[in-house]
């Protein structure tokens, strides 16, 4: 009984972390389709780095410039659908398992589509927000 009630609440704060987390990827990908550039960087850490298939090695401020500039073409749309396979909680730290699907309308009206996995690692700030200090991804 003793391991229960130690467990029990390690699991809920564990719970709670995967929801805030949830609710974060959620929040941006609104703010992605949405064109929020303003918004998009917000669940990046200032020492967040990036391994995308493909490409070099990115940091915040690289992360931050892709993302804002793909926003502000306006011959392009881009919309993101996610889908997360799990959430994983270790204290201060998270592992998301996910995969990003990415729609690209031109303004000729083709479309292009690709299949994203890949893998988030999260840390607890300061404020309590979970933030984005690692990422991985691979197109299909």
């Amino acid at each position: 009984m003793l391991v229960l009630l130690v467990a029990a609440p390690a699991r809920c704060r564990a719970d709670d972390a995967a929801a805030e987390i949830r609710a974060a990827l959620a929040q941006w990908t609104e703010d992605f389709n949405a064109r929020r550039a303003d918004k998009v960087c917000d669940l990046f850490a200032k020492e967040a780095r990036a391994d995308v298939a493909g490409a070099p090695e990115r940091d915040y401020a690289a992360i931050s410039d892709v993302l804002t500039r793909s926003l502000n073409d306006k011959t392009r749309h881009y919309h993101y659908a996610m889908d997360i396979k799990e959430i994983l909680v270790f204290g201060e730290v998270a592992v998301v398992r996910l995969v990003w699907t990415l729609t690209i309308k031109d303004a000729d009206g083709s479309t292009a589509k690709s299949v994203e996995p890949g893998m988030d690692i999260f840390q607890k700030q300061p404020d309590g927000s979970w933030q984005i200090i690692r990422y991985m991804s691979y197109e299909r």
